[in-house]
This record gives structure tokens, sequence and C-alpha cells, in this order.
């Protein structure tokens, strides 16, 4: 697999990121500074890392919406190529209208950096195919705007077109619905707060983030 990081000012999870896929999937990584304004040809992945891009001034992802790399990245997607936004990137993709929605600021106003369990709601995405028949994970969460909120028709559509790729089993941070993360109507891009990234060795409490990367290889 060859995959891309994209690195904006304020990124901290580029380099869990590059070494999660170095050793879940034996991936070539490239990392690319938000200043690029092209990407590696031939691209099995495109990862926008969680963090604080900019700072998180203006509002999560905002900035980094707006970043010369970022052009290049919504392009790519458009081609075809997957991206997974993670946390931060997460935000940026909704900012870009890659996904719908909008990541607020949590409900107990609080920052929220825990172990939390998960629903695979759709294991057929080329994300979560190597869940199988598996309907649970355990990831980490890391955020204090992780609050996934659209409008009642935005979420109708995401509920009937099955793009709810991962739901908090209990109430963490006032996402409706429990949306933890989901797709664009392609499949190729998501968007999600937990870190898969943290949790891809038994080693780090959890190998089960392993298993996001893993789906691209089967997926290819």
């Amino acid at each position: 697999m060859k995959a891309a990081v994209i690195i904006y000012p304020g990124s901290n999870c580029d380099r869990d990121c590059k070494i999660a896929l170095e050793r879940s999937v034996d991936a070539h990584v490239s990392m690319v500074w938000h200043k690029e304004t092209s990407l590696p040809e031939g691209l099995d992945l495109i990862v926008l890392p969680g963090g604080f891009s900019y700072g998180d001034y203006l509002r999560c992802g905002a900035m980094a919406a707006l970043s010369p790399v970022t052009r290049a990245v919504v392009d790519a997607a458009k081609s075809g190529v997957p991206v997974l936004g993670i946390c931060n990137g997460f935000q940026v993709l909704c900012e870009t209208g890659l996904l719908p929605g909008a990541l607020l600021r949590n409900a107990s106003l609080k920052y929220v950096c825990k172990p939390v369990a998960l629903e695979v709601t759709n294991a057929a995405t080329p994300f979560t195919r190597a869940f199988g028949n598996r309907s649970e994970a355990v990831m980490t969460v890391g955020n204090g705007e992780g609050n996934y909120f659209a409008e009642d028709a935005v979420l109708d559509e995401l509920e009937q077109e099955n793009r709810v790729a991962f739901r908090y089993k209990e109430e963490i941070n006032g996402s409706l619905r429990r949306i933890a993360g989901i797709v664009d109507p392609t499949g190729r891009i998501l968007g999600m707060m937990p870190h898969p990234d943290r949790a891809f060795e038994a080693e780090l409490g959890s190998a089960d983030g392993a298993l996001v990367f893993q789906s691209l290889l089967e997926a290819a």
C-alpha cells in the first residue's frame, strides 16, 4: 500500500498514523506538508491526521480546509483515492464539504480522552470490511469538539444509505444518534473521531484500529 499522511501546522498524530500504517499493512508512507500543491502519484490512501490544525483558530478544520495541499486532497478524493480523516481530519473533511455535517463542542464542554466502545454499524465499506462479523470495536477518542451535528434530513439520509460506519455504544460527547464515523456516498471517504492510530496493537489497549487499515487491503 502506498499512502500519504498530510501534515498541517498543529497536527500531532501524523507520526502515529505513519507508524500505524507501516505496522498494520506494511505501507510505504509519504509525509506531505500543508504548503505542497500536489500529492505523490499512485496513492492507495490519504490520511488527514488528528491534532489542532492551525491551532483550531476560527473553528476546527476551517483553516486547514483552505490549505494548498487540501485542494489536491479534494481532487484526489473526487478521482477515487480513498481518504481517511481522523479526529481533526474528520473536521477538515466536513469543512471541505467532502462529508456532511459539522463537529461541535462536546456537550460537556470538556476535552474527552479515553478508550470508547464502538458499534461497527456498516462492515461493508472499504474501511470496515476486515471487521467481518464483528459488531463491536474499541478505540480511543481525544477531542474537545467531537460532537457530530447535522440537520435531521442529513441524518436520515446517512441512516437510509447505511453511511454511518461507527457509532458510540454509549453517550460520549453529544453526537447526534451517537455517530462516531461516517462515509461519503461512494464509501471511499471516511471521517471518524475515534483514533485507529492509537489502537492498532494490543500493547496500546486495543488492536481494533488496525482493522481499519487492513480493510483497505481487502478492498484493493
